[in-house]
Protein backbone atom coordinates (compact mmCIF):
# COMPACT_ATOMS: atom_id res chain seq x y z
CA UNK A 1 0.00 0.00 0.00
CA UNK A 2 1.08 3.57 -0.96
CA UNK A 3 0.34 6.92 0.67
CA UNK A 4 -0.58 9.58 -2.19
CA UNK A 5 -1.18 12.78 -1.73
CA UNK A 6 -4.19 14.70 -4.89
CA UNK A 7 -5.58 17.62 -5.10
CA UNK A 8 -9.09 17.21 -6.49
CA UNK A 9 -10.97 19.73 -8.36
CA UNK A 10 -12.06 22.87 -5.92
CA UNK A 11 -8.87 22.98 -4.44
CA UNK A 12 -9.02 20.51 -1.33
CA UNK A 13 -6.25 18.46 -0.23
CA UNK A 14 -7.73 14.84 0.13
CA UNK A 15 -5.76 12.03 1.24
CA UNK A 16 -5.60 9.09 -1.06
CA UNK A 17 -5.15 5.26 -0.25
CA UNK A 18 -4.09 3.62 -3.29
CA UNK A 19 -3.41 0.04 -4.62
CA UNK A 20 -1.41 -0.46 -7.71
CA UNK A 21 -2.52 2.96 -8.82
CA UNK A 22 -6.12 1.82 -8.65
CA UNK A 23 -7.28 5.29 -7.53
CA UNK A 24 -9.39 3.92 -4.12
CA UNK A 25 -8.82 6.66 -1.60
CA UNK A 26 -9.86 7.98 1.87
CA UNK A 27 -12.16 11.23 2.69
CA UNK A 28 -11.13 12.79 5.28
CA UNK A 29 -13.61 11.07 7.73
CA UNK A 30 -13.30 10.59 11.47
CA UNK A 31 -11.80 7.44 11.88
CA UNK A 32 -12.36 4.79 14.22
CA UNK A 33 -15.46 6.47 15.68
CA UNK A 34 -17.84 3.39 16.00
CA UNK A 35 -17.30 -0.18 16.98
CA UNK A 36 -19.15 -3.46 16.50
CA UNK A 37 -21.93 -2.75 18.47
CA UNK A 38 -22.47 0.49 17.61
CA UNK A 39 -22.50 -0.51 13.79
CA UNK A 40 -25.21 -2.91 14.30
CA UNK A 41 -27.30 -0.18 15.82
CA UNK A 42 -26.87 2.03 13.45
CA UNK A 43 -27.61 -0.96 10.94
CA UNK A 44 -30.55 -1.87 13.01
CA UNK A 45 -31.64 2.27 13.63
CA UNK A 46 -31.81 2.41 9.64
CA UNK A 47 -33.86 -0.15 8.70
CA UNK A 48 -36.12 0.75 11.34
CA UNK A 49 -38.16 -2.45 12.47
CA UNK A 50 -40.82 -0.96 13.98
CA UNK A 51 -41.52 1.81 11.59
CA UNK A 52 -40.90 -1.16 8.90
CA UNK A 53 -43.61 -3.29 10.23
CA UNK A 54 -46.44 -0.59 10.67
CA UNK A 55 -45.97 0.76 7.37
CA UNK A 56 -45.41 -2.80 5.44
CA UNK A 57 -47.15 -5.57 7.98
CA UNK A 58 -50.64 -4.68 6.28
CA UNK A 59 -49.91 -4.47 2.91
CA UNK A 60 -47.84 -7.87 2.76
CA UNK A 61 -50.63 -9.70 4.52
CA UNK A 62 -53.02 -8.08 1.95
CA UNK A 63 -50.79 -9.44 -0.61
CA UNK A 64 -49.87 -13.12 0.32
CA UNK A 65 -52.54 -13.51 3.21
CA UNK A 66 -51.47 -15.88 5.83
CA UNK A 67 -48.14 -16.74 4.06
CA UNK A 68 -46.64 -13.22 5.39
CA UNK A 69 -44.17 -15.05 7.13
CA UNK A 70 -42.62 -16.96 4.58
CA UNK A 71 -42.25 -13.95 2.47
CA UNK A 72 -40.51 -11.89 5.33
CA UNK A 73 -38.35 -15.31 4.97
CA UNK A 74 -38.03 -15.17 1.33
CA UNK A 75 -36.98 -11.58 1.39
CA UNK A 76 -33.85 -12.21 4.36
CA UNK A 77 -32.97 -15.05 1.87
CA UNK A 78 -31.69 -12.72 -0.95
CA UNK A 79 -30.63 -9.75 1.30
CA UNK A 80 -28.51 -12.61 3.43
CA UNK A 81 -26.81 -13.44 0.13
CA UNK A 82 -26.33 -10.52 -1.01
CA UNK A 83 -24.50 -9.36 2.51
CA UNK A 84 -21.72 -12.03 1.77
CA UNK A 85 -21.12 -10.45 -1.16
CA UNK A 86 -20.58 -6.79 0.95
CA UNK A 87 -18.54 -8.57 3.52
CA UNK A 88 -16.38 -9.34 1.07
CA UNK A 89 -15.92 -6.19 -1.05
CA UNK A 90 -15.31 -4.65 1.98
CA UNK A 91 -12.64 -6.53 3.27
CA UNK A 92 -10.86 -5.71 0.00
CA UNK A 93 -11.66 -1.90 -0.20
CA UNK A 94 -13.41 -0.52 2.80
CA UNK A 95 -14.59 2.48 0.99
CA UNK A 96 -17.66 4.85 1.73
CA UNK A 97 -18.94 4.71 -1.65
CA UNK A 98 -19.43 0.78 -1.29
CA UNK A 99 -21.51 -0.11 -4.20
CA UNK A 100 -20.60 2.96 -6.31
CA UNK A 101 -16.89 2.24 -5.86
CA UNK A 102 -17.01 -1.22 -6.17
CA UNK A 103 -19.58 -1.14 -9.39
CA UNK A 104 -16.76 1.03 -10.66
CA UNK A 105 -13.95 -1.08 -10.05
CA UNK A 106 -15.97 -4.22 -11.45
CA UNK A 107 -17.54 -2.88 -14.39
CA UNK A 108 -16.74 0.72 -15.33
CA UNK A 109 -17.97 3.92 -14.46
CA UNK A 110 -21.07 3.85 -16.20
CA UNK A 111 -22.52 0.99 -14.15
CA UNK A 112 -20.93 2.07 -11.47
CA UNK A 113 -22.78 6.25 -11.87
CA UNK A 114 -26.05 4.36 -12.00
CA UNK A 115 -25.35 1.85 -9.03
CA UNK A 116 -24.45 4.71 -7.12
CA UNK A 117 -27.97 6.42 -8.06
CA UNK A 118 -30.09 3.96 -7.27
CA UNK A 119 -28.87 3.98 -3.89
CA UNK A 120 -28.61 7.78 -3.28
CA UNK A 121 -32.83 7.69 -4.66
CA UNK A 122 -33.56 5.22 -2.51
CA UNK A 123 -32.77 7.09 0.56
CA UNK A 124 -34.41 9.62 -0.54
CA UNK A 125 -37.71 8.08 -1.19
CA UNK A 126 -37.09 6.17 1.97
CA UNK A 127 -36.00 9.24 4.12
CA UNK A 128 -39.21 11.25 2.76
CA UNK A 129 -41.17 8.33 4.11
CA UNK A 130 -39.77 7.51 7.35
CA UNK A 131 -40.34 11.30 7.63
CA UNK A 132 -44.22 11.02 6.77
CA UNK A 133 -44.38 8.18 9.07
CA UNK A 134 -43.05 10.77 12.29
CA UNK A 135 -44.84 13.41 11.68
CA UNK A 136 -48.37 11.44 11.76
CA UNK A 137 -46.82 9.73 14.60
CA UNK A 138 -45.34 12.69 16.55
CA UNK A 139 -49.50 14.11 16.22
CA UNK A 140 -50.92 10.71 17.19
CA UNK A 141 -49.16 10.77 20.44
CA UNK A 142 -50.14 14.42 20.99
CA UNK A 143 -53.43 13.38 21.01
CA UNK A 144 -53.22 10.44 22.84
CA UNK A 145 -51.02 12.40 25.76
CA UNK A 146 -53.63 15.48 26.03
CA UNK A 147 -57.06 13.25 25.49
CA UNK A 148 -57.59 15.76 22.54
CA UNK A 149 -58.48 14.25 19.26
CA UNK A 150 -58.68 17.39 17.87
CA UNK A 151 -54.90 18.07 18.16
CA UNK A 152 -54.46 14.36 16.76
CA UNK A 153 -56.46 15.06 13.80
CA UNK A 154 -54.00 18.05 12.90
CA UNK A 155 -52.24 15.34 10.57
CA UNK A 156 -54.99 15.72 8.53
CA UNK A 157 -54.26 19.24 7.67
CA UNK A 158 -51.63 18.94 4.86
CA UNK A 159 -50.02 22.28 5.41
CA UNK A 160 -49.45 21.22 9.10
CA UNK A 161 -48.35 17.56 8.13
CA UNK A 162 -45.41 19.47 5.55
CA UNK A 163 -44.58 21.92 7.76
CA UNK A 164 -43.54 19.30 11.00
CA UNK A 165 -42.34 16.54 8.20
CA UNK A 166 -39.52 19.58 7.16
CA UNK A 167 -38.58 20.66 10.90
CA UNK A 168 -38.17 16.93 11.76
CA UNK A 169 -36.04 16.66 8.46
CA UNK A 170 -34.39 19.72 9.37
CA UNK A 171 -33.45 18.29 12.69
CA UNK A 172 -32.34 15.13 11.84
CA UNK A 173 -30.29 16.44 9.08
CA UNK A 174 -28.61 18.75 12.09
CA UNK A 175 -27.89 15.81 14.53
CA UNK A 176 -26.50 13.69 11.40
CA UNK A 177 -24.09 17.13 10.16
CA UNK A 178 -22.62 17.01 13.82
CA UNK A 179 -20.71 13.23 13.20
CA UNK A 180 -21.26 9.68 14.30
CA UNK A 181 -20.27 10.24 17.62
CA UNK A 182 -23.21 12.06 18.12
CA UNK A 183 -25.42 9.75 16.13
CA UNK A 184 -23.92 6.47 17.73
CA UNK A 185 -25.05 7.96 21.00
CA UNK A 186 -28.76 8.89 20.45
CA UNK A 187 -29.03 5.62 18.56
CA UNK A 188 -28.34 3.40 21.55
CA UNK A 189 -31.34 4.19 23.29
CA UNK A 190 -33.83 4.87 20.37
CA UNK A 191 -33.12 1.25 19.10
CA UNK A 192 -33.19 -0.09 22.94
CA UNK A 193 -36.69 1.22 22.98
CA UNK A 194 -38.19 0.14 20.40
CA UNK A 195 -36.48 -3.61 20.58
CA UNK A 196 -37.89 -3.43 24.05
CA UNK A 197 -41.80 -2.17 23.24
CA UNK A 198 -41.71 -4.61 20.16
CA UNK A 199 -41.01 -7.62 22.56
CA UNK A 200 -44.14 -6.55 24.86
CA UNK A 201 -46.48 -5.87 21.83
CA UNK A 202 -45.66 -10.04 20.76
CA UNK A 203 -45.92 -11.19 24.00
CA UNK A 204 -49.31 -9.21 23.95
CA UNK A 205 -50.33 -10.33 20.81
CA UNK A 206 -49.67 -14.09 21.90
CA UNK A 207 -51.95 -13.72 24.84
CA UNK A 208 -54.77 -12.40 23.42
CA UNK A 209 -54.58 -15.08 20.77
CA UNK A 210 -54.46 -17.56 23.32
CA UNK A 211 -57.59 -16.05 24.83
CA UNK A 212 -59.27 -16.13 21.73
CA UNK A 213 -60.17 -12.43 22.40
CA UNK A 214 -60.80 -11.10 18.30
CA UNK A 215 -62.75 -12.99 16.36
CA UNK A 216 -60.98 -12.93 13.59
CA UNK A 217 -57.65 -14.50 15.39
CA UNK A 218 -56.56 -17.66 13.27
CA UNK A 219 -54.58 -20.12 15.17
CA UNK A 220 -51.11 -21.08 14.18
CA UNK A 221 -50.18 -23.18 11.16
CA UNK A 222 -46.68 -24.27 10.01
CA UNK A 223 -48.30 -23.36 6.57
CA UNK A 224 -47.58 -19.82 7.33
CA UNK A 225 -44.13 -20.21 6.62
CA UNK A 226 -44.55 -22.27 2.92
CA UNK A 227 -44.10 -19.81 0.31
CA UNK A 228 -45.51 -21.98 -2.36
CA UNK A 229 -48.94 -21.72 -0.94
CA UNK A 230 -49.32 -18.03 -2.30
CA UNK A 231 -52.30 -18.04 -4.66
CA UNK A 232 -50.16 -16.26 -7.22
CA UNK A 233 -46.59 -15.56 -8.68
CA UNK A 234 -47.82 -11.86 -8.73
CA UNK A 235 -49.17 -11.64 -5.05
CA UNK A 236 -46.08 -13.16 -3.97
CA UNK A 237 -43.67 -10.91 -5.40
CA UNK A 238 -45.55 -8.05 -4.74
CA UNK A 239 -45.13 -9.47 -0.95
CA UNK A 240 -41.73 -9.83 -1.86
CA UNK A 241 -40.84 -6.28 -2.94
CA UNK A 242 -42.56 -5.30 0.12
CA UNK A 243 -40.09 -7.64 2.09
CA UNK A 244 -37.05 -6.74 0.50
CA UNK A 245 -37.92 -2.47 1.39
CA UNK A 246 -38.41 -3.91 4.91
CA UNK A 247 -34.77 -5.50 5.45
CA UNK A 248 -33.60 -2.60 3.84
CA UNK A 249 -30.39 -0.15 4.82
CA UNK A 250 -28.28 -2.35 6.53
CA UNK A 251 -26.01 -1.95 4.38
CA UNK A 252 -25.31 1.71 6.62
CA UNK A 253 -22.80 -0.26 8.38
CA UNK A 254 -20.92 -0.74 5.42
CA UNK A 255 -21.07 3.16 4.13
CA UNK A 256 -19.66 4.16 7.39
CA UNK A 257 -16.86 1.72 7.45
CA UNK A 258 -13.95 4.23 6.98
CA UNK A 259 -15.20 5.91 10.57
CA UNK A 260 -15.55 1.86 11.86
CA UNK A 261 -12.77 0.60 14.18
CA UNK A 262 -11.59 -2.97 12.28
CA UNK A 263 -13.18 -0.72 9.00
CA UNK A 264 -12.00 -4.35 7.10
CA UNK A 265 -14.06 -6.50 9.15
CA UNK A 266 -16.65 -4.86 11.53
CA UNK A 267 -18.63 -3.09 9.07
CA UNK A 268 -19.59 -6.86 7.42
CA UNK A 269 -19.95 -8.86 10.83
CA UNK A 270 -22.11 -5.84 11.99
CA UNK A 271 -24.40 -6.22 8.90
CA UNK A 272 -25.01 -9.84 9.60
CA UNK A 273 -26.26 -9.11 12.96
CA UNK A 274 -28.47 -6.39 12.04
CA UNK A 275 -29.31 -8.87 10.01
CA UNK A 276 -29.96 -11.60 12.11
CA UNK A 277 -31.75 -9.30 14.73
CA UNK A 278 -34.29 -8.31 12.28
CA UNK A 279 -35.41 -11.06 10.43
CA UNK A 280 -36.15 -12.43 14.17
CA UNK A 281 -37.99 -9.39 15.11
CA UNK A 282 -40.37 -9.71 12.06
CA UNK A 283 -41.20 -13.32 11.95
CA UNK A 284 -41.96 -12.98 15.91
CA UNK A 285 -44.26 -9.92 15.31
CA UNK A 286 -45.45 -10.86 11.40
CA UNK A 287 -46.83 -14.54 13.50
CA UNK A 288 -48.01 -12.77 16.68
CA UNK A 289 -50.02 -10.40 15.13
CA UNK A 290 -51.64 -12.95 12.70
CA UNK A 291 -52.73 -15.04 15.36
CA UNK A 292 -53.96 -12.09 17.62
CA UNK A 293 -55.99 -10.44 14.78
CA UNK A 294 -55.93 -12.84 11.40
CA UNK A 295 -54.75 -11.16 7.73
CA UNK A 296 -58.22 -10.64 6.31
CA UNK A 297 -59.73 -7.24 5.47
CA UNK A 298 -62.30 -7.17 7.77
CA UNK A 299 -61.94 -5.56 11.30
CA UNK A 300 -58.62 -5.47 13.01
CA UNK A 301 -57.35 -8.23 10.44
CA UNK A 302 -53.83 -6.98 9.12
CA UNK A 303 -55.02 -7.17 5.66
CA UNK A 304 -57.69 -4.16 5.74
CA UNK A 305 -56.95 -1.11 3.44
CA UNK A 306 -58.21 0.85 6.24
CA UNK A 307 -55.78 0.44 8.52
CA UNK A 308 -53.11 -1.14 6.08
CA UNK A 309 -50.23 1.22 5.59
CA UNK A 310 -50.58 1.77 9.15
CA UNK A 311 -51.41 -1.14 11.37
CA UNK A 312 -49.44 -0.21 14.95
CA UNK A 313 -51.68 2.78 15.04
CA UNK A 314 -54.81 0.17 14.60
CA UNK A 315 -53.52 -2.50 17.08
CA UNK A 316 -52.02 -0.43 19.49
CA UNK A 317 -54.99 0.01 22.05
CA UNK A 318 -57.01 -3.24 21.15
CA UNK A 319 -53.92 -5.79 21.88
CA UNK A 320 -51.75 -3.51 24.54
CA UNK A 321 -54.35 -1.36 26.35
CA UNK A 322 -54.81 2.49 26.38
CA UNK A 323 -51.50 3.03 28.47
CA UNK A 324 -49.08 0.76 27.09
CA UNK A 325 -50.71 1.52 23.45
CA UNK A 326 -49.35 4.45 24.14
CA UNK A 327 -45.63 2.88 24.72
CA UNK A 328 -45.82 1.62 20.93
CA UNK A 329 -47.05 5.01 19.44
CA UNK A 330 -43.81 6.25 21.16
CA UNK A 331 -41.75 2.97 19.39
CA UNK A 332 -43.10 4.19 16.00
CA UNK A 333 -42.36 7.81 16.45
CA UNK A 334 -38.59 7.04 17.78
CA UNK A 335 -38.63 4.01 15.21
CA UNK A 336 -39.05 6.30 12.34
CA UNK A 337 -37.01 9.16 13.93
CA UNK A 338 -33.66 7.18 14.64
CA UNK A 339 -33.89 6.05 10.69
CA UNK A 340 -34.54 9.40 10.12
CA UNK A 341 -31.34 10.19 11.42
CA UNK A 342 -28.92 7.69 10.57
CA UNK A 343 -30.27 7.01 6.66
CA UNK A 344 -28.61 10.11 5.79
CA UNK A 345 -25.34 7.82 6.58
CA UNK A 346 -25.19 6.32 3.26
CA UNK A 347 -26.86 8.98 1.27
CA UNK A 348 -24.44 11.67 2.29
CA UNK A 349 -21.58 9.17 2.28
CA UNK A 350 -22.24 7.83 -1.59
CA UNK A 351 -22.28 11.72 -2.40
CA UNK A 352 -19.33 11.93 -0.64
CA UNK A 353 -17.67 9.27 -2.66
CA UNK A 354 -19.29 10.21 -6.19
CA UNK A 355 -17.48 13.92 -5.57
CA UNK A 356 -14.19 12.56 -4.03
CA UNK A 357 -13.79 10.69 -7.51
CA UNK A 358 -15.31 13.33 -9.64
CA UNK A 359 -18.33 11.50 -10.05
CA UNK A 360 -20.14 14.76 -8.56
CA UNK A 361 -19.67 18.34 -8.11
CA UNK A 362 -15.99 18.68 -6.12
CA UNK A 363 -17.98 20.58 -3.79
CA UNK A 364 -19.50 17.63 -2.39
CA UNK A 365 -16.22 15.96 -1.54
CA UNK A 366 -15.42 18.92 1.43
CA UNK A 367 -15.34 17.50 5.00
CA UNK A 368 -16.06 19.57 8.11
CA UNK A 369 -13.24 20.36 9.58
CA UNK A 370 -14.55 19.72 12.87
CA UNK A 371 -17.15 17.05 12.65
CA UNK A 372 -15.16 15.17 9.52
CA UNK A 373 -18.65 14.50 8.06
CA UNK A 374 -19.90 15.52 4.39
CA UNK A 375 -21.71 18.43 5.80
CA UNK A 376 -22.39 19.74 2.22
CA UNK A 377 -24.23 16.00 1.32
CA UNK A 378 -25.52 15.90 4.72
CA UNK A 379 -27.20 19.21 4.03
CA UNK A 380 -28.21 19.04 0.38
CA UNK A 381 -29.63 14.95 1.11
CA UNK A 382 -31.78 16.87 3.23
CA UNK A 383 -33.21 19.58 1.23
CA UNK A 384 -33.66 17.08 -1.39
CA UNK A 385 -35.85 15.31 0.80
CA UNK A 386 -37.99 17.82 2.01
CA UNK A 387 -38.85 19.04 -1.73
CA UNK A 388 -39.29 14.71 -2.72
CA UNK A 389 -41.67 14.53 -0.02
CA UNK A 390 -43.61 18.21 -0.15
CA UNK A 391 -44.32 17.62 -4.04
CA UNK A 392 -45.30 14.02 -3.50
CA UNK A 393 -47.67 14.74 -1.14
CA UNK A 394 -48.99 17.57 -2.84
CA UNK A 395 -49.26 15.51 -6.14
CA UNK A 396 -50.63 11.88 -4.96
CA UNK A 397 -52.83 11.03 -1.80
CA UNK A 398 -50.97 7.80 -2.18
CA UNK A 399 -47.71 8.62 -2.23
CA UNK A 400 -46.80 6.52 1.19
CA UNK A 401 -47.84 3.39 -0.37
CA UNK A 402 -46.44 4.17 -4.22
CA UNK A 403 -43.11 5.29 -2.73
CA UNK A 404 -42.59 2.74 -0.82
CA UNK A 405 -43.73 0.17 -3.47
CA UNK A 406 -41.01 1.83 -6.10
CA UNK A 407 -38.43 1.82 -3.58
CA UNK A 408 -38.42 -1.58 -3.58
CA UNK A 409 -37.38 -1.57 -7.24
CA UNK A 410 -34.57 0.58 -6.51
CA UNK A 411 -33.47 -2.02 -3.84
CA UNK A 412 -33.27 -4.45 -6.07
CA UNK A 413 -31.65 -2.29 -8.58
CA UNK A 414 -28.04 -0.99 -7.15
CA UNK A 415 -27.83 -4.61 -4.66
CA UNK A 416 -28.17 -6.97 -7.48
CA UNK A 417 -25.48 -4.96 -9.07
CA UNK A 418 -23.22 -4.46 -6.33
CA UNK A 419 -23.84 -8.59 -5.56
CA UNK A 420 -22.40 -9.47 -9.44
CA UNK A 421 -19.68 -7.09 -9.08
CA UNK A 422 -18.05 -9.10 -6.39
CA UNK A 423 -18.28 -12.20 -8.31
CA UNK A 424 -16.48 -10.51 -10.81
CA UNK A 425 -14.51 -8.63 -9.32
CA UNK A 426 -13.10 -11.21 -7.60
CA UNK A 427 -13.40 -14.16 -10.38
CA UNK A 428 -9.79 -14.84 -10.72
CA UNK A 429 -10.19 -15.76 -6.85
CA UNK A 430 -12.97 -18.49 -6.72
CA UNK A 431 -10.95 -21.49 -7.87
CA UNK A 432 -8.33 -20.57 -5.06
CA UNK A 433 -10.76 -22.12 -2.42
CA UNK A 434 -14.28 -23.57 -1.46
CA UNK A 435 -14.97 -20.46 0.65
CA UNK A 436 -13.83 -18.11 -1.87
CA UNK A 437 -16.28 -19.78 -4.59
CA UNK A 438 -18.92 -19.58 -1.91
CA UNK A 439 -18.72 -16.01 -0.37
CA UNK A 440 -17.11 -14.30 -3.72
CA UNK A 441 -19.07 -16.13 -6.61
CA UNK A 442 -21.89 -18.83 -5.98
CA UNK A 443 -23.52 -16.85 -2.64
CA UNK A 444 -23.49 -13.07 -4.41
CA UNK A 445 -24.44 -14.71 -7.92
CA UNK A 446 -27.40 -16.20 -6.46
CA UNK A 447 -28.23 -13.21 -3.98
CA UNK A 448 -28.39 -11.32 -7.56
CA UNK A 449 -30.14 -13.68 -9.28
CA UNK A 450 -33.09 -13.76 -7.29
CA UNK A 451 -33.43 -9.84 -6.73
CA UNK A 452 -32.96 -9.15 -10.30
CA UNK A 453 -35.94 -11.80 -11.10
CA UNK A 454 -37.68 -9.87 -8.20
CA UNK A 455 -37.08 -6.12 -10.61
CA UNK A 456 -38.26 -7.72 -13.62
CA UNK A 457 -41.35 -9.03 -12.23
CA UNK A 458 -41.88 -5.48 -10.18
CA UNK A 459 -41.45 -3.95 -13.37
CA UNK A 460 -43.69 -5.63 -15.53
CA UNK A 461 -46.69 -5.90 -12.62
CA UNK A 462 -46.30 -2.54 -11.83
CA UNK A 463 -47.15 -0.80 -14.88
CA UNK A 464 -51.07 -1.98 -14.16
CA UNK A 465 -52.54 0.63 -12.38
CA UNK A 466 -53.92 -1.44 -10.33
CA UNK A 467 -50.29 -2.01 -8.44
CA UNK A 468 -49.23 -0.34 -5.32
CA UNK A 469 -52.29 2.32 -4.28
CA UNK A 470 -54.10 1.94 -7.45
CA UNK A 471 -53.61 5.57 -8.68
CA UNK A 472 -52.34 6.32 -12.23
CA UNK A 473 -50.98 7.98 -14.49
CA UNK A 474 -52.69 8.88 -18.30
CA UNK A 475 -53.59 5.15 -17.60
CA UNK A 476 -50.12 4.01 -16.11
CA UNK A 477 -49.48 2.60 -12.95
CA UNK A 478 -48.14 5.47 -10.59
CA UNK A 479 -45.66 3.13 -8.88
CA UNK A 480 -44.13 2.55 -12.51
CA UNK A 481 -44.24 6.18 -13.35
CA UNK A 482 -42.49 6.91 -10.09
CA UNK A 483 -39.67 3.95 -10.00
CA UNK A 484 -39.09 4.45 -14.02
CA UNK A 485 -39.06 7.70 -13.80
CA UNK A 486 -36.64 8.49 -11.40
CA UNK A 487 -33.91 5.43 -12.96
CA UNK A 488 -34.48 7.76 -16.38
CA UNK A 489 -33.56 10.86 -14.64
CA UNK A 490 -30.61 8.85 -13.23
CA UNK A 491 -29.29 8.34 -16.93
CA UNK A 492 -30.52 12.37 -17.61
CA UNK A 493 -27.58 13.54 -15.02
CA UNK A 494 -25.04 10.70 -15.81
CA UNK A 495 -24.98 12.20 -19.27
CA UNK A 496 -25.25 16.03 -18.56
CA UNK A 497 -22.59 14.92 -15.37
CA UNK A 498 -19.95 13.11 -18.08
CA UNK A 499 -19.83 16.38 -19.97
CA UNK A 500 -18.65 18.33 -17.20
CA UNK A 501 -16.54 15.93 -15.49
CA UNK A 502 -15.12 13.67 -18.65
CA UNK A 503 -12.13 11.89 -16.33
CA UNK A 504 -14.36 9.90 -14.28
CA UNK A 505 -16.02 8.71 -16.85
CA UNK A 506 -12.54 7.75 -19.08
CA UNK A 507 -11.84 5.79 -16.18
CA UNK A 508 -9.06 7.77 -15.45
CA UNK A 509 -9.76 8.78 -11.44
CA UNK A 510 -11.00 5.14 -10.67
CA UNK A 511 -9.64 2.74 -12.55
CA UNK A 512 -11.79 -0.64 -13.46
CA UNK A 513 -9.12 -3.61 -12.44
CA UNK A 514 -9.22 -6.63 -10.20
CA UNK A 515 -7.48 -8.03 -7.30
CA UNK A 516 -3.94 -9.82 -8.28
CA UNK A 517 -4.02 -13.01 -6.59
CA UNK A 518 -3.02 -13.36 -3.07
CA UNK A 519 -2.78 -16.05 -0.73
CA UNK A 520 -3.93 -14.91 2.70
CA UNK A 521 -1.84 -15.59 5.87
Amino acid sequence: MTQLETPPKGGDTVRGVTEAGSGVRSKGLGGNSVGLAGSAVIGISTVAPVYCLTSTLGSTAGEVGVQMPAVFLAGFLPMLLVAFAYRELNKAMPDCGTSFTWTVKAFGPRVGWMCGWGLVIATIIVLSNLAGVATSYFWLLAGEVTGSPSIAALDDSKPVHIITCLALIAAATAISYRGMTATKGVQYALVGLQLVVLAIFVVMAFQKAGSGEFATGLDFSWSWLNPFAVQSFAAFTAGLSLSIFMFWGWDACLTANEETSGSEKTPGRAALIAMVVLVGSYLATGVAAQMAVGSGDKGLGLGNPDTSDNVFAALAGPVMGPMLGILLFVAVLASAAASLQTTFIPVARTVLAMSTYEALPPSYARVHPRFKTPGRATIVAGIATGVFYTVMTLVSEHVLVDTIYALGLMICFYYALTAFACAWYFRRELTRSVRDLVYKGLFPVLGGALLTAVFGKTLYDMWDPAYGSGSSVFGVGSVFVIGVGLLVLGVVIMVVTERRSPAFFRGEILTKDTPALVVED
